[in-house]
């Protein structure tokens, strides 16, 4: 049987390099152990910390949260429902793996119709519809528009509608949830209404901007622009967004056939996050209809050309020296 070396007074002395030795390891060991301990314990809180931020978005606007089965996934929605069998405002939230500031749940708790419905993505939140099975990343990169994914979300706007009977929905998305919404829009008879947010309405525009593969075309919405012409719809961009600028937008407006039913709207201080939810009750009050005027609406290139953020001016005081 192997023994191990006991350290006692009288022998200390003579294996104090081999001690030494052995409770700097030790000491590494430990320091060790500990880190991954405290990695793990934040990847695991992560989530849950993420999925609480969004209950207390949600919760001072009286949304509550249900998970809906929609195809291969869950997805997680925030509701509030006060008038059954009438229309709800939808938002749906954009790109990513779960995220940290959820913009479209923010958006959502400053509406303040009746029914207000708020989805988020396809692996934020939720896991798969099967629990043994964890969800694959590419439904947070290259098959984020997939027709699997588009499916699902007909599959939860058929399950609402059959729930609360909501008659109609006014679509408000945020980033690439504006290409899920886009193809809502074109292929189903339920939709009233298009809003987006600094949102992905040319694909391949943004795709050319970051140097990155294009995604499928299938779900391009500028390639549906002519089926969605006839929708009311509105857009707010943001003059100094980097990840979505103002020639995202305009690749898809350029796609438009003469329509009268299409506005936009250059916010110009605002980035691809900051500044729309503080602006968001006066952008939502703004009316989304098909005009009546002989005419349709002309869009200009130069309504989409950002400005240069003018650096603040702050006015030199000289001080007069005390007198003596």
């Amino acid at each position: 049987m192997k023994r191990f070396p006991v350290f006692t007074s009288a022998n200390l002395y003579e294996n104090r390099s081999f001690t030494l030795k052995t409770v700097i390891s030790l000491f590494y060991a430990v320091c060790l152990l500990s880190s991954l301990l405290v990695v793990g314990a934040c990847a695991t809180s992560r989530p849950l910390l993420k999925t609480e931020i969004a209950k207390r978005i949600a919760s001072p606007a009286w949304m509550v949260g249900r998970e809906i089965p929609a195809g291969k996934f869950l997805l997680t929605a925030y509701e509030r429902i006060h008038d059954h069998n009438s229309a709800a405002d939808l938002y749906i939230e954009g790109n990513g793996t779960t995220p940290r500031y959820p913009l479209a749940l923010h958006l959502a708790s400053k509406d303040k119709a009746d029914n207000v419905i708020y989805l988020a993505r396809p692996c934020q939140y939720s896991a798969m519809l099967d629990e043994d099975k964890p969800c694959d990343p590419k439904y947070t990169g290259q098959a984020q528009y997939s027709s699997e994914v588009i499916d699902a979300y007909n599959a939860a706007l058929d399950e609402i509608s059959k729930r609360y009977g909501i008659i109609g929905f006014n679509l408000i998305a945020y980033d690439g949830g504006a290409v899920i919404a886009s193809a809502l829009a074109a292929g189903r008879n339920d939709i009233l209404s298009l809003r987006t947010v600094a949102g992905i309405m040319d694909t391949n525009a943004w795709s050319d901007v970051h140097g990155v593969p294009r995604a499928e075309e299938e779900q391009n919405p500028a390639l549906k622009a002519v089926k969605l012409s006839g929708i009311p719809q509105y857009h707010f961009i943001g003059g100094q967004d980097k990840e979505v600028p103002p020639s995202v937008l305009h690749g898809y407006l350029q796609s438009l056939p003469p329509t009268r039913c299409v506005q936009y709207d250059l916010i110009q201080e605002n980035e691809h996050k900051d500044g729309w939810v503080e602006k968001w009750p006066e952008l939502l009050s703004r009316p989304v209809t098909c005009y009546n005027s002989s005419s349709p609406t002309l869009f200009n290139a130069l309504d989409l050309i950002p400005e240069q953020p003018k650096k603040p001016v702050y006015p030199i005081v000289r001080e007069k020296p005390a007198k003596p």
